[in-house]
């Protein structure tokens, strides 16, 4: 188990306003539970541009990207995957001999949710939520087949985002949603941690609940969910897959389903 640094560790770093120590935790407890010989460190930049051309010039292997520079870095590099030029957001940069590529593994890990779950594809969607977030979330469900409703109190970015993906725009949950998702800081640790994103009644005519919350796990709605019998997908399963898809293209390792939750674990401690 590698637990030292040397001239010969692969750094990899996030760039954030507000950095936190999730990512730190899952991709340094995998690096030490695969034996790999690498550095994960979170950092916020004073100049997004200075920082991309950092990754370039000290051979830094990856970034993970956060707001506010998840579209920022996009002139900034040099190719983007289609997860990310889909929705043109990057939340990952891959360093490959000074070739920067941007992926957005938030799309990659719904797309996958929404496959290992086997949500039908029939179902009508009310996604809450009109962010970037939400725009991920959003394409992955449209590329996955379904039509819905975005759901949203802003009507400008609201109505965008429906237009994008030729969907609906509302600013109340239809009453033939089958597939509830939040994708708004309702549920969140904080002044919002005690709000439910859709109501009993909501829930109740639902099929499936999808929060995207994932501090905490349990969010109230998934709790409600859980209470009246739904079947839930929860953000926990969302960071943790998106960290892990980072983490392959960092390293070019996939770990165990094993390993992958026990990373999340440890970096959900406080």
């Amino acid at each position: 188990m590698v637990n030292f640094v040397d001239r010969d560790t692969t750094l990899c770093i996030s760039l954030a306003a507000r950095p936190s120590n999730h990512g730190v935790r899952f991709h340094n407890w995998l690096y030490a539970e695969l034996g790999l010989n690498y550095l994960y460190k979170a950092v916020a930049p004073t100049d997004i541009v200075a920082a991309v051309a950092g990754i370039r010039g000290l051979a830094i292997r990856g970034a993970g990207v956060s707001m506010p520079y998840k579209a920022d870095v996009i002139p900034l590099i040099d190719e983007l995957d289609p997860s990310a030029a889909r929705i043109q957001s990057v939340n990952t940069i891959v360093n490959t001999d000074g070739h920067l590529k941007g992926y957005n593994t938030d799309y990659i890990a719904v797309a996958h949710l929404l496959q290992s779950h086997q949500v039908p594809r029939e179902l009508h969607v009310a996604v809450r939520g009109s962010g970037g977030m939400a725009n991920a979330v959003v394409a992955a469900l449209a590329d996955y087949g379904m039509t819905g409703t975005v759901v949203a109190r802003n009507q400008v970015t609201g109505n965008a985002l429906a237009a994008r993906y030729g969907w609906e725009f509302s600013t109340f949950v239809p009453e033939d949603a089958e597939l509830l998702v939040n994708v708004t800081p309702l549920g969140m640790y904080g002044d919002a941690e005690g709000e439910q994103a859709f109501t009993d009644e909501q829930i109740s005519r639902a099929t499936i609940v999808f929060d995207v919350v994932a501090y905490p796990v349990e969010t109230p709605l998934i709790k409600a969910a859980t209470r009246l019998g739904k079947p839930t997908i929860n953000g926990g399963e969302v960071v943790a897959l998106q960290a892990a898809e980072q983490f392959i293209l960092y390293t070019g390792i996939r770990p165990t389903d094993e390993q992958i939750m026990a990373a999340e674990e440890y970096s959900q401690q406080n």
